[in-house]
């Protein structure tokens, strides 16, 4: 609807598993190598998001890879295999900081670093890895690869003309979702916020294709495909200058995605929390990192740099989250 269809199916849809394939004792903590505590929050979210993780210790990736130097895919192959099979209860993320600038040009190894920076550069290095050695591919068939049809989902934007009431829609892929809080208490509230309507007047007046000249419009962004991990930052920044909203926003365990799509008719849409990353500290300028996973036993655990602990599902509703990652 309105979307172009991909030329190629880079990675088919039904070998995506949902469900872990290997069911074991969390793996090891990792060392903070002065702070990267943002980089080893990233990480083991990764680590323990089902279906990257099955298809990474299938190693189905490294055995067809021809890419020479840098494959954020083979490293994390390597990272997700080392953490979750190694018997060390420690492990150094040596790979990841040897490459960090080929992850994002901003990060230093000796320098703090933001964690949704990191998990958008991340994922961005293993979409490039996907993409490699498939010349010309066309945009849609690019939001085929293994990151997309696992993170990825489609945004559509309907602007509506206040004056003659014509209506343009276009769409956008995403693999993660901003979330304004600084008025919402909850994320269900922020998911209503973002799929309301906005008036666009004034100096944000858009061009209307019809009167063919500049209007006050509506727009209303809406889910319009959804992906199978769902993962959202609540924008915890409150201005340029590192000013931090530091208040609880509530985050169920279970959540539906159905009351946010472009078409809210049809069965509910549930995702499940799996993983947490939790801001500490005054500002977003300094601070620490460190989150919640739920490992392939089921259960919860808390990891903080080295420190794999175990915690009950009420300790992880009550921290002051940053970044929720939801699976379908």
């Amino acid at each position: 609807e309105g979307m172009a269809l991909p030329q190629r199916i880079l990675f088919p849809p039904e070998e995506i598993c949902m469900d872990w394939q290997q069911r074991q004792r969390p793996g090891a903590g990792l060392c903070n190598l002065g702070s990267t505590c943002y980089i080893n929050v990233i990480l083991q979210c990764l680590t323990y998001t089902p279906p990257l993780a099955n298809y990474l210790l299938s190693r189905d990736h490294s055995q067809l890879c021809h890419r020479q130097g840098f494959c954020m895919m083979c490293i994390m192959e390597a990272h997700v295999r080392k953490v979750l099979h190694s018997s060390a209860s420690v492990i150094w993320p040596r790979a990841v900081i040897r490459d960090l600038k080929f992850i994002g040009e901003e990060f230093e190894p000796d320098m703090a670093g933001d964690a949704y920076e990191f998990l958008r550069c991340a994922l961005e290095a293993m979409q490039r890895a996907c993409l490699s050695g498939s010349s010309n591919v066309d945009i849609s068939s690019q939001t085929t690869t293994i990151i997309h049809q696992i993170f990825g989902g489609f945004l559509k934007s309907r602007v509506t003309c206040l004056r003659c009431q014509a209506v343009s829609d276009s769409y956008k892929a995403f693999l993660h979702v901003l979330l304004d809080i600084k008025v919402p208490s909850s994320l269900t509230t922020a998911l209503e916020d973002f799929v309301t309507s906005k008036k666009l007047d004034g100096k944000y007046c858009l061009k209307c294709n019809k009167c063919e000249k500049k209007a006050t419009t509506s727009k209303r962004i809406t889910v319009h495909c959804v992906p199978k991990v769902f993962t959202v930052c609540l924008e915890r920044a409150a201005d340029h200058t590192g000013k931090k909203i530091s208040k609880i926003v509530e985050y169920p365990e279970y959540l539906d995605l159905r009351p946010y799509m472009s078409d809210t008719a049809g069965d509910a849409l549930l995702y499940s929390l799996y993983a947490l990353v939790v801001h500490s500290g005054d500002t977003c300028l300094d601070g620490h990192f460190f989150c919640y996973t739920k490992a392939s036993n089921g259960l919860w655990y808390k990891m903080d740099d080295e420190s794999v602990d175990n915690c009950g599902i009420h300790t992880v509703l009550r921290q002051q989250a940053y970044l929720l990652f939801y699976a379908r």
